[in-house]
């Protein structure tokens, strides 16, 4: 099973390395990590390289598009928006964390159907035509999503039940000891404190 992990220039780390963590035991996979051209990015503080560019991966099982703070750099690129929907066509699950539904939803592959990202981004994700779904993973015929950051080993783990079955899902869950139980109780607009929540709207005011 072919599974092409999408990396570009100021992506968040953990959008793809949490996922790719999961999705990678699913049994025969062969993991492309791709990128607009084969070489370096610079993904937060750290490194990454892609192996293969975008027009040596054209018929994977499974695509994952992490996201980042900004989205515009890739949303406004139509050779990346063409590839995505080149290799939709071909895809079992195409899927996404954070911000990277919006780059499903540029290529206009979310008109009409729920999905997730980021809680900032989900105005954006409407002007898709997408239907916005406050949840930490939302799957819509073969699309599946997952909302921000933390949320894409959720998206991940579900995604190996569908492709690899429970009993296997649960088993890479033990493996990676995923028993998150974090010291606050602020991961969502709904949860977080009022000041708290107020802090971080105000970074998209």
């Amino acid at each position: 099973m072919e599974i092409a992990l999408f990396i570009f220039d100021k992506m968040t780390p953990l959008d793809a390395v949490g996922p790719l963590e999961v999705i990678s035991r699913v049994p025969g996979a062969d993991v492309k990590i791709v990128g607009k051209t084969a070489g370096s990015v610079r993904a937060g503080h750290i490194g990454l390289t892609a192996d293969h560019a975008m027009g040596d991966v054209t018929s994977p099982d499974i695509v994952l598009i992490p996201g980042a703070a900004d989205m515009s750099h890739i949303t406004s690129d139509a050779e990346i928006l063409d590839w995505v929907r080149a290799v939709d066509k071909t895809t079992t699950w195409t899927t996404s964390v954070c911000t990277g539904a919006l780059v499903l939803g540029a290529a206009g592959l979310l008109q009409g159907k729920r999905a997730t990202t980021h809680w900032s981004a989900i105005r954006q994700l409407e002007g898709y035509g997408a239907i916005a779904a406050d949840e930490r993973v939302v799957t819509d015929g073969k699309i599946m999503t997952g909302a921000g950051v933390s949320a894409g080993i959720d998206m991940a783990l579900t995604l190996l039940a569908e492709v690899a079955g429970d009993d296997h899902a649960q088993f890479v869950q033990l493996m990676t000891e995923y028993d998150p139980q974090p010291p606050f109780n602020s991961g969502s607009l709904a949860k977080a404190p009022d000041a708290i929540r107020d802090r971080a709207l105000a970074l998209f005011a």
